[in-house]
C-alpha cells in the first residue's frame, strides 16, 4: 500500500490538535530560539568574568550577561513544561478525531467491513493503532523543531569561524543519513509487529465468543496455543525494532562525540592562533552540542515510523467504501419486494446466483433450504445490508441503491438469530433505531414511537409478558435482565416489529423459540403484522406452512416457489426439513 494516503491521514490528524497544537509549536519554537541564544549568552558571561580579572572596573559589565543567561535558562524550562502539557492534549485530540473517524466509518460500512477484517483486527486498529497515530503531533513538531537548533548552530558557528561550521555540517550529514535509514527500516518492522498484534486480537475475540464450548471440551491449552501462534512473529518483529533502534543509537553515539571532538579540535587550534576568544570557544562547544542534538530525533523518528505504519493500517479500513445511498424517496406502496437476476459473492465464493423472485406487498414469504443454500445472503440483499455483485433489488418499484438512507431504514426492519441489544434499558432496546435526532440533538416528535407502540411490538413478539414480570419492567437495564436465548430473540423480534415500516425480514430469528411461542409469533406475522411484507428465513415446517408462499433455495439458486402444500409433494423439499431437524 502506498504511504501517501497514510501520510495525508497523519497530516490531518496533526491539524486536529487545534489551539494546543499551536501552543506546542510556539513553545517548541520559542524553546529552540532560547537554546540557540543561550550559548552566546554564556560565552559573553564567561568573557565578562575574564575581563573582571583584568581590573575591578570591568566588573560592572558582568551583571547584564549573567541576567540574560539566567532568563534564557528560565525560558527554556518554562517552554519544556508547557510543551509537555500541549503535547499530551494535542495528541489526545488527534487520537479522538482518528478514533471517531474509524468508528463512524466502520459502522457506516456495516456488514461489508467484517467481510474484509475480523472483529479483533478492527478493534486493534481502532484502539492500539489509533493511539500510536495519535502521538504524531508531538513527534512531528518536536522532530521538526530539532532542525532549528541544528541550522542555527551552523549559522552561529559560521559567524564565529567558518571552519567550525564546515566541521559541524559534515557531522550533521552523517546523522541525517542514520536517521533516514532508521526511519525506513522501522516503518517496515512496525507494520509486521502491528499485523501480528491484530492477528492475536482477532483469534482471542473468536475464542472468547466460544468460551463455553472451549471449557466444555476441555481444550483451553489447545486454544491458548492457537491464539498465541503469532507470538513468535510478534517477538521477532519486536526484537527487530529494538535492534534497529540500538544500531541507530550506537551509530549516533559514535558520530556525535567524534563531531564534538572535531569541532573542539578545530576551535582549539583557532584559539591558539588568536582567532577565537575563550568565550567564543565555549559558545562553539555549546553550539556543537546543540547542533548534534539532531541525533536525539532518533526517538521521535521511531514514533513517526510507528505512526506511519499505524496510519497505513487505518487507511486500509477507510479503503473499504460505505454503501452509497441515492436521493429518491420511497413512493407509497404495499412493500412489494423484487429481485432481478441477483448474484452475491463473498471472498470468491458465489452465495447467490441469478436469483429472480417477487414478494408481493403485504404477503409472508418463507425462505427455506439446506445449510449453505444462500438463505441469509438473500435476507441480507433484500434489505440492503449488502449489495449484490450483479442484479437489482427493488422495493415498490424503486431500486434500493437509489433510495436515500433514512426512508430505506424506516421502511425495513430486521431480526436476527443472535440479536445485539442496544440501549440502556429493555424499553430502549425495543425502541432502538426508531428515534431520529434533529440538529439540536433533541428527539423529533414525528419520528418517536409511543411507549404503547413499543409494548404492542413486544406483545406481538411474545416479549411483553416476561418483561413486565421483571421488577423494573421496561426500565430494566438490558445487561442485567436474566434472559434466556429465546427471550433475547423475542426482544430482537419486538425491535424489528416496531421498526419495520413496510418490509420485515427475519433471518433465522425464531430458532431459539419453543414450539408454542413460535406458533404464537407466527400468528402475529399473519395477523397484526399482515399490513407489512414479511420475508422469513424458516427452518421449521410450521413456519413454512403459515407463509403465503415458499422460496426453496438450493446451492444459491431458486429451485422452486409455491405454497408449502404444493411443494410438500416433492421428496427433496421434505428432505430439507429433515436435514434441518437432524442438525
Amino acid at each position: 500500500m502506498s504511504s501517501r494516503p497514510a501520510d495525508l491521514l497523519i497530516a490531518r490528524a496533526v491539524r486536529r490538535g487545534g489551539p494546543w497544537l499551536a501552543a506546542l509549536t510556539a513553545t517548541a519554537l520559542l524553546g529552540a530560539a532560547a537554546d540557540l541564544m543561550l550559548p552566546a549568552a554564556l560565552g559573553r558571561a564567561v568573557d565578562a568574568v575574564v575581563r573582571t580579572q583584568a581590573g575591578p572596573e570591568a566588573g560592572f559589565g558582568l551583571t547584564g550577561p549573567l541576567t540574560t543567561a539566567a532568563l534564557l535558562v528560565a525560558l527554556v524550562v518554562a517552554c519544556d513544561a508547557l510543551g509537555v502539557l500541549a503535547a499530551g492534549v494535542s495528541g489526545a485530540r488527534a487520537a479522538q478525531w482518528l478514533r471517531s473517524r474509524v468508528v463512524a466509518h466502520t459502522l457506516s460500512v456495516g456488514a461489508g467491513m467484517t467481510r474484509h477484517f475480523t472483529a479483533g483486527e478492527i478493534v486493534t486498529r481502532a484502539g492500539v493503532n489509533v493511539e500510536e497515530a495519535g502521538r504524531t503531533p508531538e513527534a512531528v513538531v518536536t522532530a521538526a523543531t530539532l532542525i532549528i537548533p541544528a541550522v542555527g548552530s551552523v549559522v552561529a558557528l559560521a559567524l564565529i569561524d567558518p571552519w567550525l561550521a564546515v566541521t559541524l555540517v559534515a557531522g550533521l550529514l552523517l546523522i541525517v543519513a542514520v536517521l533516514r535509514a532508521f526511519m525506513r527500516r522501522t516503518t517496515a518492522a512496525s507494520g509486521g509487529y502491528q499485523q501480528a498484534q491484530g492477528e492475536i486480537a482477532a483469534m482471542l475475540v473468536g475464542a472468547l465468543a466460544g468460551a463455553r464450548t472451549i471449557t466444555a471440551a476441555g481444550t483451553e491449552d489447545l486454544e491458548a496455543a492457537r491464539v498465541l501462534a503469532p507470538l513468535p512473529r510478534l517477538r521477532a518483529h519486536g526484537l527487530a525494532l529494538w535492534r534497529l533502534q540500538a544500531r541507530a543509537g550506537v551509530q549516533a553515539a559514535v558520530v556525535i562525540p567524534l563531531l564534538e571532538i572535531a569541532v573542539l579540535a578545530v576551535g582549539g587550534l583557532r584559539l591558539s592562533a588568536g582567532g577565537l576568544t575563550v568565550g567564543e570557544l565555549l559558545a562553539a562547544a555549546r553550539y556543537v552540542v546543540l547542533g548534534a542534538g539532531l541525533g536525539s530525533a532518533l526517538g521521535y523518528a521511531a514514533r513517526i515510523a510507528r505512526a506511519r505504519s499505524a496510519a497505513r493500517r487505518l487507511e486500509q479500513l477507510f479503503a473499504v467504501p460505505p454503501p452509497a445511498y441515492g436521493d429518491r424517496p420511497l413512493p407509497p406502496g404495499p412493500g412489494t419486494l423484487e429481485l432481478r437476476d441477483v448474484t452475491v459473492r463473498a471472498d470468491g465464493v458465489r452465495l447467490l446466483s441469478g436469483v429472480s423472485l417477487v414478494v408481493p406487498g403485504g404477503t409472508c414469504t418463507a425462505v427455506v433450504g439446506r445449510s449453505g443454500s444462500g438463505k441469509s445472503s438473500l435476507a441480507a440483499v433484500a434489505g440492503r445490508l449488502v449489495d449484490p455483485e450483479r442484479g437489482t433489488v427493488l422495493l415498490d418499484g424503486v431500486p434500493l441503491r437509489e433510495i436515500s438512507r433514512e426512508p430505506l431504514r424506516r421502511a425495513v426492519g430486521y431480526a436476527f438469530e443472535r440479536p445485539a441489544l442496544f440501549g440502556d434499558t429493555l424499553g430502549e432496546a425495543v425502541a432502538f433505531g426508531l428515534a431520529a435526532r434533529d440538529d439540536a440533538g433533541k428527539r423529533s416528535a414525528d419520528t418517536v414511537r409511543s411507549a404503547d407502540a413499543v409494548r404492542a411490538a413486544a406483545g406481538a413478539a411474545r416479549a411483553d409478558a416476561f418483561i413486565r414480570r421483571l421488577p423494573l419492567g421496561y426500565a430494566t437495564p438490558a445487561g442485567d435482565a436474566p434472559m434466556s436465548g429465546g427471550e433475547i430473540q423475542r426482544v430482537g423480534l419486538a425491535r424489528a416489529f416496531a421498526q419495520a415500516g413496510r418490509l420485515l425480514i427475519l433471518d433465522d430469528a425464531m430458532s431459539s423459540l419453543d414450539t408454542v411461542t413460535e406458533r404464537q409469533v407466527g400468528r402475529a406475522l399473519t395477523g397484526s403484522l399482515s399490513d407489512r411484507t414479511r420475508l422469513v428465513v424458516a427452518h421449521r415446517v410450521t413456519t413454512a406452512a403459515q407463509a403465503d408462499q415458499v422460496v426453496w433455495l438450493d446451492n444459491g439458486r431458486v429451485r422452486a416457489t409455491g405454497t408449502h402444500e404444493r411443494l410438500w409433494d416433492d421428496p427433496g423439499y421434505r428432505a430439507v426439513f429433515r436435514a434441518e431437524e437432524a442438525s
